[in-house]
């Protein structure tokens, strides 16, 4: 069974920092692309960042410098560090992997984030 398992989301002030971890189980790890999604209340799901199997890291331009994200291909867990958030920052943040050639794709199941001015 495949799943997904985000946590580390809560209630921060602005200028706080959170770590999400993404741990999964029932697939290849290794095989997958990583990436880190949100969806604020009103708006589309937008990518925040993204780690290829590779190690390419890519991030949104609105996280750029204070979002980190990292994967531990041991544990199949994928990390976001995220520091000196904002209250743009709210959202649900999901966890999804691609694999890498195969059309394979799965979604947790979101973790809130919730930052107060």
């Amino acid at each position: 069974q495949v799943q997904f398992v985000e946590s580390g989301g809560g209630l921060v002030q602005s200028g706080g920092s959170l770590r999400l971890s993404c741990v999964t189980s029932g697939v290849t790890f290794t095989n997958y692309d990583m990436s880190w999604y949100r969806q604020a209340p009103g708006k589309e799901r937008e990518l925040v960042a993204a780690a290829t199997t590779t190690s390419i890291l890519n991030y949104a331009d609105s996280v750029k410098d204070r979002f980190t994200i990292s994967r531990d291909d041991a544990k199949r867990t994928v990390y976001l560090q995220m520091n000196d958030l904002k209250p743009d920052d709210t959202g649900v943040y999901y966890c999804y992997g691609k694999h890498a050639w195969a059309r394979l794709n799965h979604w947790g199941q979101g973790t809130q984030v919730t930052v107060s001015s």
